[in-house]
């Protein structure tokens, strides 16, 4: 039996680390987290995924725990509490601007890594088209800025479609591979998306 530790994590976190581990095989993972909301993203999840869910109250708060093979690639809904950063931002290619490719790379790399070290992150970071050769790329500075943008709780979906046609999806390095349905649906449920 697998357990995480995500008391402490802000929403979505919880989620996305059981999520990790179901893709990767786990079929026991229990997951203490530190109040109801988490409790009812991860049983969404459990059931998403087709996996028996259990909960209960544990020290420090509850626990969920997901059992049995996962169907692969679900993402559930995920409600987090309102925070005011319901925005999400669509990066289609992996420059800013259709002027110099160089300049263009350097300013993304930037406008990811300002986002990252804001107050104020996105929900939803959402990579298409040519925007999926960022988290499946060499660059570090673009790889940690993502995971900062996790870390703060913004979920990143990355198009399987796109990371397929590019021949990248074995070399994804951070996201969820996800679909035009759940990107989309992303984008309806924000206040506002911002395109890079």
């Amino acid at each position: 039996m697998m357990q995480i530790d995500a008391r402490g994590k802000a929403c979505p976190q919880p989620v996305i680390l059981a999520k990790k581990e179901l893709d990767n095989g786990s079929r026991d993972i229990t997951v203490l987290v530190d109040n109801r909301a988490a409790v009812e993203n991860l049983t969404r999840l459990g059931n998403s995924a087709g996996v028996a869910v259990a909960t209960g109250e544990a020290e420090g708060g509850f626990f969920v725990r997901l059992t049995g093979e996962a169907k692969p690639g679900v993402l559930p809904e995920i409600a987090c509490p309102a925070t005011g950063n319901d925005y999400a931002v669509f990066i289609g290619k992996d420059v800013v601007g259709a002027g110099d490719p160089t300049l263009g790379y350097n300013l993304m790399k930037m406008a990811l890594y300002t986002l990252a070290q804001g107050d104020s992150v996105p929900a939803h970071v959402l990579f298409m088209n040519d925007g999926v050769k960022l988290p499946a790329g060499e660059e570090p500075q673009v790889i940690e800025s993502i995971q900062t943008l996790m870390d703060k709780g913004s979920i990143v979906l990355v198009c399987g479609t796109c990371l397929n046609y590019y021949g990248l999806t074995e070399r994804l390095k951070i996201g969820t591979v996800s679909n035009m349905y759940d990107i989309l649906g992303a984008m309806q449920r924000a206040d506002k998306v911002i395109s890079l």
